[in-house]
């Protein structure tokens, strides 16, 4: 019988539920167990694909082309599993689904509801997994905070679910903050009471409840707590501010989360070996020399909005011994050549990742001319790959007015443009998205990188390399490294003569994991520290 987990938040939101339930995942996978994370969230968005970056932070993207919480990112790098269109569900896909078969007659002119209609919906999508995936354990992270209205359809979901799978196969894990008020010196544990009476006021009694806190908890704040709230004191966890995300998951295992965990749900399995993520922390702790990488983009005022990037550069710096300094670059500062050269001049690489749209185009574009001409490791990623091929074509080619047709409809040398079945679609949904073959050129950095000529990495674009233009470039030096050989799409270009440039329209960081770094970070960051010695 499968088991479920279910984790809420209390008190405030940020409190870090998703690499909670990442960590839970990471313990339970090392005891033997199938695992599988995935993420509710009550927001009426149908999902994250059209919502403002700054605002939400990235969309992380599975295999199979779902447009996800960045939570998911988490589940995948902790879990190293692939997750799929079913491990995130928002509220207005319930809704859209119940109101459409409301449209279709499915309910024969019944009454509408919240329960059972749309509790309903929600449970048939928590146990879809189960039928895909055969998994041991299901993690299902609520998003939100309970008290909030637009959570209610889903805390109620849960509430009856234990009693469709069985008591002794649901475990309810509460995360919830304990502040420290330091000037009476005191850790209070008060928020965290209200917050667990109110999730009994749902109908929903915890079996464990994880604590969000800067200060250790003693053993009298954990005995009260478990009074109050009616837990065992063993299953009272602390979840201590860790120096990594990456250290969280041993923290939690010390605290006693694996065992109390298998004590609720009846699993009898002994300590969780953890020995690779040991060694990840330790490498990660202790690297051997530092760098100082410049990301480039649009949305850098909200770092989350670039979160898989950033990993996957420190999963990169892990397998190089090497600390990741980064250095946030919003490109509409970078306005000319000048400008350009001194924000970019201490940097020992540079990335360029996705975006959309033509705000801060040009300095993208001053930042691929800066590192061509100056011979500075550049890794540019979807948009940065682009900028790459408009950058050649405009200095290399002659091309003055290149562009793509996203900024400028109107360029007469539209070295990147919309694909043909693109044209008149709605935004939501109709990317190029998911898991796509790219046949890798031989002798190229790529391929020295993979070790293979056929890599499958996941997309999340719409506009595409102008295959009119590909003799153009190819006369001019550029190398095309990458193709997809269903479509003969330019999936991967690097600049000829140069230490390390290199763009690609696919999302690499999205298959990165922290025990193995994807491998054009794991040569990005080794450039750069190659890079940096020589300019010492």
């Amino acid at each position: 019988m499968t088991k479920y987990i279910f984790v809420t938040g209390g008190v405030v939101s940020g409190l870090g539920k998703g690499i909670a339930a990442a960590s839970i995942g990471l313990i339970l996978k090392n005891l033997g167990l199938k695992v599988v994370n995935q993420k509710f969230d009550p927001y009426l968005n149908i999902d994250p694909g059209t919502m403002n970056p700054i605002q939400h932070g990235e969309v992380f993207v599975t295999d199979d082309g779902a447009e996800t919480d960045l939570d998911l990112g988490h589940y995948e790098r902790f879990t190293d599993t692939s997750l799929s269109q079913s491990s995130n569900t928002t509220a207005g896909r319930v809704y859209l689904t119940v109101l459409n078969m409301e449209r279709e007659g499915k309910f024969h002119g019944g009454t509408v509801q919240v329960i059972p209609n749309i509790t309903e919906e929600i449970k048939r999508r928590m146990l879809l997994s189960t039928k895909e995936t055969n998994a041991d354990v299901i993690i299902t992270e609520i998003g939100g905070t309970i008290g909030d209205i637009e959570s209610l359809p889903f805390v109620e979901a849960i509430r009856q679910i234990k009693y469709e799978v069985g008591e002794e196969n649901c475990c309810y894990i509460h995360l919830t903050l304990v502040p420290y008020i330091a000037t009476a010196n005191e850790l209070k544990t008060k928020p965290t009471q209200h917050s667990v009476k109110e999730l009994h006021e749902l109908g929903i009694i915890p079996n464990i409840i994880m604590l969000r806190t800067e200060h250790p908890i003693d053993d009298q704040t954990r005995e009260k707590l478990a009074n109050f709230c009616n837990v065992d004191p063993a299953h009272i966890i602390q979840n201590l501010n860790a120096r990594s995300i990456y250290e969280v998951p041993l923290q939690l295992e010390k605290e006693g989360l694996g065992k109390a965990v298998c004590t609720a749900l009846g699993i009898k399995k002994g300590p969780a070996d953890l020995s690779e993520w040991i060694r990840v922390v330790e490498r990660f702790n202790n690297p051997t020399q530092s760098i100082k990488i410049a990301l480039v983009g649009k949305y850098v005022a909200l770092h989350d909005a670039y979160l898989s990037v950033v990993e996957s550069l420190i999963h990169g710096g892990i397998e190089n011994l090497a600390s990741i300094d980064i250095d946030w670059v919003s490109s509409e500062d970078l306005t000319d050549d000048e400008a350009t050269e001194n924000r970019l001049k201490d940097a020992d690489a540079v990335i360029v990742p996705g975006g959309f749209g033509g705000r801060g185009i040009e300095g993208m574009i001053n930042t691929a001319k800066y590192c061509r001409t100056h011979n500075v490791p550049y890794f540019g990623i979807c948009l940065g790959m682009q900028i790459v091929c408009i950058e050649y074509a405009r200095n290399v080619l002659g091309f003055a007015d290149a562009n793509s047709t996203e900024m400028e409809p109107k360029t007469t040398h539209p070295v990147i443009d919309l694909m043909p079945d693109q044209n008149g679609k709605i935004l939501g949904g109709t990317l190029r998205l998911g898991k796509f073959e790219c046949s890798v050129a031989p002798g190229t950095k790529t391929e020295q990188a993979y070790g293979t000529k056929t890599i499958w990495e996941r997309h999340r674009h719409r506009y595409e390399f102008n295959n009119v233009y590909r003799e153009d470039f190819k006369k001019g030096g550029l190398i095309i490294a990458g193709v997809n050989p269903e479509r003969d799409l330019v999936e991967i270009v690097e600049v000829p003569n140069h230490q390390w440039m290199v763009g690609v329209q696919f999302h690499p960081e999205f298959k990165s994991r922290p025990n193995k770094a994807g491998p054009l970070f794991r040569e990005f960051v080794k450039a750069a520290c190659e890079n940096k010695k020589n300019r010492n």
